[in-house]
């Protein structure tokens, strides 16, 4: 009897194995932003949804580097009822965030900047989660189905 690579979650997704990168500079963004559209094109999307996640991952690993010092992006390939996806996992370990809410609009930023990030991101994708304590960090999760 062989195992599979794949391991079903709860609610039928089929979750390889997934793919992280280390965000603590500039450069891990460039990098975490080449990985997700690599891995989004070779899944199957658009070369123009694929730039769509490839985008939201530079936005993500961007928060990441300002404001979490420390953290990493995972993309998970995930598949529903026979369509693709994929997920992108954003954590750190930073400050975390303390009125969501707030964050989520548009022009809202602590670092003096357009604030356009989570927002954006929500934007981008099809579906995203933030989930935030202060003093010990955030997950962004964000997930785009193919069409």
């Amino acid at each position: 009897m062989s195992e599979s690579a794949d391991s079903s979650n709860s609610t039928g997704v089929l979750e390889p194995p997934d793919q992280g990168v280390p965000v603590v500079t500039e450069a891990d963004i460039v990098t975490a932003r080449q990985k997700g559209r690599a891995l989004a094109l070779g899944i199957g999307f658009s070369p123009g949804d694929a730039t769509l996640i490839a985008t939201a991952i530079s936005e993500l690993a961007r928060n990441i580097v300002t404001y979490g010092k420390d953290g990493e992006i995972r993309f998970i390939p995930i598949e529903l009822n026979g369509k693709p996806g994929l997920t992108v996992v954003a954590s750190d370990k930073g400050a975390g965030i303390p009125d969501i809410r707030q964050a989520m609009q548009d022009g809202y930023s602590t670092a003096g900047r357009l604030g356009l990030g989570l927002p954006g991101v929500k934007r981008l994708m099809d579906e995203m989660e933030v989930i935030s304590a202060v003093g010990v960090g955030t997950t962004v999760t964000a997930k785009k189905w193919r069409t």
